[in-house]
């Protein structure tokens, strides 16, 4: 009685919930069937219940390939679209996400270190070639990179109140991490330059089955820091004298967002590259279709949009029905610029969402 009396007052409508999550599974089912070899959704459902499909070749299409990218590109989605929302509010700056505030390039350098500067992985498996200790290696250097960035962002935030001046510098942190990654590329062997380019233009089909070990569990404890850091959230988006106000300790509410982001970012950027707009556009589209900037409410639906934009840009990447695929992080500039777009020009809900 409590939960269904509640459920209104956070903004999240039954009819919405349910739409987004049919939104998801259309789009689960899509990144299925389409490809550069087109499988009937009743041929999908087929292999994924155990059945024989009419080609036995589709068996290893779906289990060896387009599953294991269409859950790493579900987990990557919502993994970018709440450590997005954490950092704008956090920072409470709509603009703020990992990749606008250098955290992504933090776990690129973190990426770096181990491959160029350990020489893990090779020219052709850039990724997919790790074992498992190279894996958990390759989490915990992004993470530790993203954090270590965004710590220093959130250190230098605290001495400078303008959100302007914050974004600016943490661009500027970016490009310092950049400008190391540069230097270490400089100083690698061309193919490692070549496969290290390839993983910066960014593809969720880099997760193998066995990565997936260490990608999903890395995933699910970033997002559930998050979901305890609800109420935390909440009381930071009104600024942080209010939240002391409530008996909330900051310092230590910041720790845990800061180490939720950079799990979710960090692990995200390792195993999949730097990923464009999700952070920064997503939860933008959650707060004006819920109207409510509670975290109850958005950080759920931020979750099942993220997911869902994330699988529709990666078929829209395969290009269906072809040979090519483009660049993911081009297919996510073209959805992310026209959403930025819209968010400047809404600046007054943006003002009444971010008030402190």
């Amino acid at each position: 009685m409590n939960s269904s009396s509640s459920f209104p007052r956070l903004g999240l409508r039954t009819w919405i919930v349910a739409l987004l999550i049919v939104i998801l599974v259309a789009a689960f089912i899509l990144s299925l069937t389409l490809g550069s070899v087109r499988i009937p959704p009743e041929q999908v459902l087929r292999i994924l219940t155990g059945g024989e499909p009419d080609k036995t070749s589709w068996t290893d299409v779906i289990f060896k390939f387009r599953l294991p990218k269409a859950v790493t590109a579900m987990l990557v989605g919502a993994a970018l679209s709440v450590a997005g929302l954490q950092m704008q509010t956090l920072f409470r700056n709509p603009l703020a996400d990992p990749f606008i505030l250098g955290v992504s390039s933090g776990a690129s350098l973190g990426v770096a270190l181990v491959v160029l500067g350990t020489g893990a992985g090779g020219a052709s498996a850039f990724i997919t070639g790790l074992s498992i200790f190279g894996d958990l290696s390759l989490a915990v250097a992004a993470s530790l990179g993203a954090g270590t960035v965004l710590g220093a962002v959130l250190i230098v935030s605290r001495r400078v109140q303008n959100t302007l001046t914050l974004l600016i510098l943490g661009l500027m942190f970016g490009y310092l991490t950049n400008a190391i990654v540069s230097l270490l590329i400089y100083f690698s062997q061309p193919e490692r330059v070549q496969a290290f380019s390839l993983w910066a233009a960014g593809s969720f089909g880099g997760v193998t089955w066995n990565q997936m070990s260490v990608f999903l569990p890395v995933i699910a404890l970033g997002l559930f820091i998050g979901y305890v850091m609800i109420k935390p959230l909440n009381a930071l988006l009104l600024g942080d004298e209010y939240a002391r106000s409530l008996g909330l300790n900051v310092r230590r509410a910041r720790f845990w967002i800061i180490l939720s982001a950079s799990l979710l970012a960090g692990v995200s950027t390792a195993f999949c590259g730097p990923v464009w707009f999700v952070g920064v556009a997503v939860p933008h589209v959650a707060r004006s279709l819920l109207n409510t900037a509670d975290h109850r409410a958005l950080l759920p639906a931020s979750m099942l949009m993220g997911a869902s934009f994330a699988l529709v840009a990666d078929v829209i990447a395969q290009s269906p029905g072809s040979q090519y695929v483009l660049p993911l992080n081009v297919v996510m500039s073209l959805f992310g610029v026209p959403i930025i777009l819209w968010v400047i020009l809404r600046q007054k809900q943006l003002r009444q969402s971010f008030a402190s």
